[in-house]
């Protein structure tokens, strides 16, 4: 489909069926799912709200209205990359009102990094209470106790395992309820063995687990001063693209 032009959902729902009969590899009948799929995704977009990140540019780089409820956006980069001052601007935009691009809701926001860590039956009392009360839920870092806790290639299985059910929690959330759910995510360097001394590259942890639940991929990189540059890593029905913002003292801004 991306080789044939069709990049988003929309492209997808408002084409021609004859359109898509003609692309090599799918058939008539593959056609019309992938459609009634695509139509049935953008009818249930039209009912979701949207909270703006506090930069325009960024909002536009995200379809031009922000952080979207009812799916999972991962937000991962290096440290000082603006992670978690995304997520505090965002926890303060979803109280505004909807007309100027807020959720007119509250957020939870649980922060993994701190020294009082929450145990597995708080997380759980947490995002239940966020089922009912908020319209945003932050986790900066969905994979910062994990890594603690199961540390070593001898537990990495039982490491995915746990990271998983936690996640299927969120999907369930972010499906049944509308809510938005944004979590922050660190970065590994890959060493590519083939090249002379070995070239290194950065890709999130968490594999493919992560990679599946997330709705919505964004890499941070620091650019000139406090500038950073947002590039759209992964998502079903946003077009590659980046776009700079600033961390400000009210938060994420436009440079």
């Amino acid at each position: 489909l991306i080789e044939n032009g069709y990049t988003t959902v929309q492209s997808v729902a408002f084409s021609p069926k004859k359109a898509l009969y003609e692309i090599k590899g799918v058939s008539e009948l593959k056609a019309d799912k992938i459609q009634a799929e695509a139509t049935e995704i953008r009818v249930r977009r039209e009912y979701y709200l949207y909270i703006t990140t506090g930069s325009q540019e960024l909002d536009k780089l995200l379809g031009g209205k922000g952080i979207e409820s009812g799916s999972i956006t991962e937000i991962f980069g290096e440290f000082r990359t603006g992670k978690s001052q995304t997520c505090h601007t965002l926890a303060v935009a979803c109280q505004l009102p909807v007309d100027v691009s807020g959720a007119e809701g509250k957020c939870i926001y649980i922060d993994t990094k701190e020294v009082l860590a929450y145990k597995d039956h708080q997380m759980c009392l947490l995002i239940q209470a966020a089922a009912v009360m908020f319209a945003l839920l932050i986790v900066d870092s969905v994979t910062d106790l994990y890594r603690t806790d199961y540390s070593g290639r001898g537990v990495l299985a039982a490491r995915q395992m746990h990271l998983a059910k936690f996640l299927r929690g969120l999907l369930r959330l972010a499906d049944e309820y509308g809510v938005a759910i944004v979590i922050t995510n660190q970065v590994v360097a890959t060493i590519d063995g083939g090249m002379p001394g070995g070239s290194s590259d950065k890709k999130p942890i968490g594999g493919n687990i992560l990679a599946h639940a997330s709705t919505t991929r964004l890499y941070l990189r620091k650019a000139k001063g406090e500038n950073r540059i947002c590039k759209i890593y992964d998502s079903p029905c946003l077009p590659e693209g980046d776009a700079r913002f600033s961390i400000g003292i009210g938060g994420i801004e436009d440079p």
